[in-house]
């Protein structure tokens, strides 16, 4: 390969050679990110529910020229979660990029109607999957040159909205458990963290949030997937933050 190809695949191509982690890649945000990651010339692999989701977004990589491997598992099983780290671990020395994207909305409802079976399981996805995801991989990413976590959050995180109590402490718990991972490997690791607000984006979720909402008046998730390809190629600082607009 000449000098000049190779600073064109550089540019075409600049995640080649690196391993990459996206939880809830069946659809949405998910699917659409690890297309991106794939172009951008990552190993990705894809994880949810749904196995025949993540075949068809896994297809939709291959006929891009793109590699990945998919993983079905649902993250609230208590050992999924550890023989998703064993597994790939096993076939991979490192993993790069880590996108935490998996999240469940519940019900939109008052505080005091807040049922508290639907809340143990919001919980569980939101955070205690979220918690264990960060344990699994933190070998991994640390034997990375240059790791990267970005959690998925959302604006009711930060800022409480009537109505939206479960999902948006859950965002807040989530927020707090991935910065403080960052804060604490800042200094002893190359792995940063990144936290992103994708803002309003056509997913199933929106859809269920805003069911009156005309999807075409909000952006497409490869908005979104985009952003966090480009973010990956910059140098941010460890508790980056941003909403995409």
């Amino acid at each position: 390969m000449t000098d000049i190809n190779a600073a064109a695949a550089a540019v075409d191509r600049p995640l080649a050679g690196q391993v990459a982690l996206v939880t809830g890649a069946s659809k949405g945000i998910g699917a659409a990110t690890a297309i991106a990651l794939a172009a951008a010339g990552a190993h990705v692999v894809l994880t949810a529910r749904t196995a025949a989701s993540l075949e068809a977004v896994e297809n939709a990589i291959f006929d891009a020229g793109g590699s990945a491997t998919i993983a079905p598992l649902d993250l609230t099983q208590a050992d999924a979660i550890a023989r998703l780290g064993t597994a790939i671990g096993e076939r991979w020395p490192a993993l790069d990029i880590l996108v935490l994207n998996a999240a469940m909305l519940g019900t939109l409802a008052p505080v005091p109607a807040i049922d508290p079976k639907e809340m143990a399981a919001v919980l569980t996805l939101n955070i205690s999957a979220q918690a264990a995801l960060i344990a699994a991989f933190d070998p991994m990413l640390r034997k990375s040159k240059r790791a990267r976590v970005i959690g998925m959050t959302s604006s009711v995180g930060r800022k409480p909205r009537a109505y939206w109590g479960l999902y948006g402490a859950s965002k807040a718990a989530f927020e707090t458990i991935v910065s403080a991972y960052g804060d604490e490997m800042e200094h002893i690791s190359q792995i940063r963290t990144a936290i992103l607000d994708p803002g309003a984006t056509r997913t199933d979720m929106r859809r269920r949030a805003y069911p009156g909402e005309d999807p075409k008046s909000v952006k497409e998730p490869r908005v979104v997937a985009d952003r966090i390809v480009a973010l990956l190629t910059e140098d941010f600082a460890t508790g980056h933050f941003e909403r995409v607009a």
